[in-house]
C-alpha cells in the first residue's frame, strides 16, 4: 500500500504541505500547536508594561504616535482599541483597498475613523489595473490575490515613511499563529525579507510589468502594467525607512491573542459587524471581510494547489483554543475544504473575464505532486479521514500529466 504523501497533525488537522512553513514533533504534533501552547506560559501583564515602555517612547508632540495598517476586521478593530483606549496613542489608520469589500466589511472599514478618532488614508488601486492584477497573479503564480498581499505589505510602509510615523502596529503574524514559524520568546518583528519571500512568494510589483514578465521568461501574460501603474506597490529603500526609524511589532507578542474573545468585544463595543452571509467554504463568518473572494475563490485556489483551504485552517485555530474537538475539526475539514464556490466563482470569473474552462485548466498546473496524483483521469489525494478520495477530472494536457504518479 503507498505510504501517505502528507502528514496530518494528531492534535489538530493541519497538513505537512502547507502555505505557511511548519514542522512535526516526534509524537505528530505540528509546530502550530506547539507555539499554541506557549501562551499559558507568558507574563501578559509584563509583556503589556514592554508594550506601554515601547509606547511611551513614541509619543510625539507634533506627529502621529503610531500607524496601525488595518482591513476594517475584528483584528483592525482590537488592534486600534489598544492602541487609542488603553495606550492613550493618537493612531493613524492605513488601508489598501482591493476593490472587492463585502458591504458589511466596507461599513466596518469606514467606521473606524469614528470609534478611535483617528485619521484614516486608504490606498485605492485603479479598478482597471487591479482586474488585470488578478488575471495576471492567477495565470502567473494560482494566486488571484497577490496584489492583495502586496499592498497590505506596501502601502502602509510607504506612508510612514512619508508622514514619519517610525512606530506601526500589526495585529498577529499569521505564519506564526497557523504553523508555529516563530515562538513567542522571539519577539518577532516585520520585515522586508518575510515580505518577499513569504507574504509575496518571492515576486515583487516589477515582476508584474510587461517588461518583467519578459525578463521571467512569461511574455504570453502580459497585461500592459507599467510601473506608473503600480506605484502603490513599490516598497521604500532601506535608506528611507532607516531615516524614519520605521519598525512594525505585532500585538499578539503583547497582549494574549483570542479571535473569539477580541470578535465579542468589538462587536460589543463599536457594532462590529460579522459576514452577514454564510460563505460557501467556511463556517466562521467573523474573518476576510475585506475581500468577498478570500473565503471563496482565492481559497478554493489554496485547496487545488496544496490540497487544504479555510476549513483546515479554521478548524485547526479553534481545535488550539479549546473551541472544537479534533473529530469536529475533521467534520469541519470533509464539509469545506473541497467545495468548489459556485456563487463566488461566477461572480470572479465575470469579474476578470475569464472561461471556467480556463480557470480549471490553468489552476491544474498548480497542483503541488507532493499531495495529487492521478488515476483514472480523477485527481486524488490522501484524506485525515483516513483512506483517499478523487476530487474530480484532470484538466491537464497529457504532456503535462508525467509528474503526477502514485509514489510508495
Amino acid at each position: 500500500m503507498p505510504a501517505l504523501s502528507v502528514r496530518f497533525c494528531t492534535r489538530c488537522v493541519y497538513c505537512s504541505v502547507a502555505a505557511t512553513p511548519v514542522t512535526f514533533d516526534a509524537e505528530g504534533v505540528c509546530s502550530g500547536c506547539r507555539v499554541s501552547m506557549q501562551p499559558s506560559t507568558v507574563d501578559w501583564d509584563e509583556r503589556l508594561e514592554w508594550l506601554k515602555e515601547l509606547a511611551d517612547e513614541h509619543r510625539s508632540e507634533s506627529n502621529y504616535d503610531i500607524l496601525i495598517p488595518v482591513s476594517g476586521g475584528k483584528d483592525s478593530y482590537f488592534q486600534a482599541h489598544v492602541a487609542s483606549k488603553i495606550l492613550g496613542l493618537k493612531i493613524l489608520l492605513v488601508t489598501y483597498h482591493g476593490n472587492n469589500y463585502l458591504p458589511e466589511g466596507e461599513e466596518n472599514l469606514f467606521r473606524m475613523r469614528e470609534c478611535f478618532d483617528a485619521d484614516h488614508i486608504v490606498v485605492r488601486p485603479s479598478v482597471d489595473v487591479l482586474v488585470r492584477m488578478n488575471r495576471l497573479g492567477f495565470r502567473l503564480q494560482g494566486d488571484n490575490n497577490w496584489h492583495a498581499h502586496c499592498g497590505i505589505f506596501t502601502t502602509p510602509i510607504q506612508v510612514a515613511v512619508r508622514y514619519k510615523v517610525p512606530l506601526m502596529m500589526w495585529g498577529e503574524h499569521g505564519f506564526m499563529d497557523l504553523g508555529g514559524m516563530y515562538s513567542y520568546n522571539d519577539m518577532v518583528e516585520f520585515t522586508s525579507k518575510y515580505r518577499l519571500e513569504h507574504a509575496l512568494r518571492g515576486y515583487d510589483w516589477h515582476d508584474f510589468t510587461d517588461e518583467g514578465l519578459d525578463k521571467l521568461g512569461r511574455p504570453e501574460l502580459k497585461e500592459g502594467l507599467r510601473p506608473k501603474d503600480l506605484l502603490w506597490a513599490m516598497y521604500p529603500s532601506d535608506d528611507e525607512i532607516d531615516e524614519v526609524g520605521v519598525r512594525g511589532i505585532y500585538l499578539s507578542n503583547f497582549v494574549r491573542w483570542d479571535a473569539n474573545e477580541h470578535t465579542e468585544l468589538v462587536m460589543r463595543e463599536y457594532g462590529w459587524k460579522p459576514a452577514q452571509q454564510p460563505f460557501e467554504r467556511t463556517y466562521r463568518m467573523f474573518s476576510n471581510l475585506d475581500d468577498m473572494h478570500e473565503n471563496g475563490i482565492h481559497d478554493y485556489m489554496k485547496f487545488v494547489k496544496l490540497g487544504y483551504g479555510r476549513g483546515t485552517d479554521h478548524a485547526a485555530k479553534d481545535i488550539r483554543a479549546g473551541r472544537m474537538t479534533r473529530e469536529q475539526g475533521i467534520e469541519m475539514v470533509r464539509r469545506y475544504d473541497a467545495v468548489k464556490p459556485r456563487r463566488d466563482l461566477d461572480r470572479w470569473l465575470a469579474y476578470v473575464g475569464m472561461s471556467e474552462e480556463e480557470f480549471d485548466r490553468t489552476l491544474d498546473g498548480f497542483r503541488d505532486p507532493r499531495v495529487w496524483w492521478i488515476e483514472d483521469g480523477q485527481w486524488w489525494k490522501d484524506d485525515i479521514w483516513g483512506g483517499a478520495s478523487a476530487y474530480g477530472p484532470v484538466h491537464l494536457p497529457q504532456e503535462l500529466r508525467g509528474k503526477y504518479l502514485r509514489k510508495g
